[in-house]
């Protein structure tokens, strides 16, 4: 992409509500747009890193089968009235709409109750089962405060994945799969070194459920963790009783802030006993169907990626979420001549300001921005036949042949 092509501007001054990081940064250097208090807008920077997001997390489920759909997000309320979650007392944070013909739907929180419902038409025996659905799905929640950027909002993106089982020691076995999983995908985000899968309340329908905590300063939820992180718990859970339950009795633990970027959770009947979601077994008799459910914020990885490795000058995006890998300047005649060779064909990895700036100017800008690498190309690197390479994590540079400079 050409700096000069995209309506992209960088600010060097974050909007006076932008208190958070990753929000301030996300704004400033064009990746986001906020509409108001909760809810942005994801300008084309902002957009390539959701999609980089959304493409390692859908390599990760597509490895275990799961197979992806796309859901309404207006939401009919007759399977949720059957759970008894249409209610504002039981769930209050719906955002609700009146038809002009009367009637009121909602707008979809989560999806539990429309998939399941949505599956009755497609599951009636075990040779049905097990099967697994995903989605990247908005979902609308209406806090009373949204805060720190896009790591709490009104309006988000999530990936809900829902499984469907015969039997306990299946949805045990998938549920153990999606653990592995969403360690893989956090570790390709660049976060895996920092993010424990963390014991919290399971509620009346198991012991415990398990969050993906990522320790972080701005963080929401408090945990504690043992000397060698084997054992995390949410603050919620973390009492004597727990600890003699899961063995770490006695340890010392830590107290940190994190954000929850993912949840799994073993639902067993929870939704499919009052929605009838039954299948007829080997015997020829009617059983219910077994479920699990496992979640992972798209929009709020982004803020907390963001805000994890940000530093002073800038956002700092680990190469798999960046939405280019390079930055390209060219500076002086010969320079801008070879940055537009260097350029050619490879425009879905490269922006290349080619604006007419200061070079200081477009440095701060990549700073900024906060891609993997900077390249400069000037009449000074040519005199030597090399560019300059910069590495935005280390702030390392060094010179590259430009020979070696067009393998990249």
């Amino acid at each position: 992409m050409r700096f000069s092509k995209t309506f992209i501007k960088t600010l060097r001054e974050a909007p006076k509500d932008e208190t958070a990081k990753n929000g301030a940064f996300l704004t400033r250097a064009g990746y986001i747009h906020k509409e108001m208090a909760g809810v942005y807008d994801y300008l084309p920077l902002g957009l390539r890193v959701i999609e980089n997001i959304k493409r390692i997390i859908r390599e990760e489920l597509n490895k275990l089968g799961c197979e992806e759909v796309q859901m309404s997000a207006l939401q009919n309320p007759e399977p949720w009235e059957m759970t008894g979650r249409f209610s504002d007392q039981e769930v209050d944070i719906w955002f609700k709409t009146e038809l002009a013909s009367g009637g009121v739907l909602g707008l979809a929180p989560t999806h539990e109750e429309p998939i399941t419902s949505m599956l009755k038409s497609y599951i009636s025996s075990y040779r049905d089962l097990p099967l697994y659905v995903y989605q990247f799905q908005t979902k609308f929640r209406n806090e009373l405060r949204a805060k720190s950027g896009i790591l709490r909002g009104r309006e988000f993106l999530m990936k809900d994945l829902y499984s469907f089982h015969t039997s306990e020691e299946d949805l045990d076995k998938f549920y153990a799969e999606v653990e592995q999983a969403y360690g893989r995908i956090f570790a390709r985000l660049g976060i895996g070194d920092d993010t424990f899968e963390t014991f919290a309340s399971g509620g009346i329908f198991a012991r415990y459920s398990h969050e993906f905590q990522t320790i972080l300063p701005v963080g929401e939820d408090t945990v504690y963790y043992n000397a060698d992180k084997s054992t995390v718990l949410n603050k919620e859970v973390f009492n004597d009783e727990v600890l003699s339950d899961l063995g770490v009795k006695g340890q010392k633990f830590e107290e940190t802030t994190a954000a929850e970027v993912g949840n799994i959770f073993k639902l067993k009947f929870k939704y499919s006993e009052p929605l009838e979601l039954k299948y007829i077994d080997e015997k020829n008799k009617q059983q219910t169907v077994y479920m699990g459910c496992y979640g992972i914020g798209v929009s709020r990885l982004m803020g907390v990626v963001a805000e994890k490795f940000a530093d002073e000058k800038g956002l700092v995006w680990p190469e798999e979420v960046a939405p280019y890998k390079y930055y390209l300047v060219g500076i002086g005649e010969n320079g801008v001549a070879e940055a537009e060779k260097f350029y050619r064909g490879r425009e879905d990895q490269v922006l290349f300001d080619n604006r007419n700036v200061r070079p200081g100017e477009k440095f701060a800008d990549a700073d900024l921005i906060g891609l993997p690498y900077r390249i400069i190309i000037s009449d000074k690197t040519l005199a030597n036949g090399a560019a300059e390479l910069v590495d935005r994590f280390s702030g390392e540079s060094q010179m590259i042949e430009l020979a070696n400079l067009n393998k990249l």
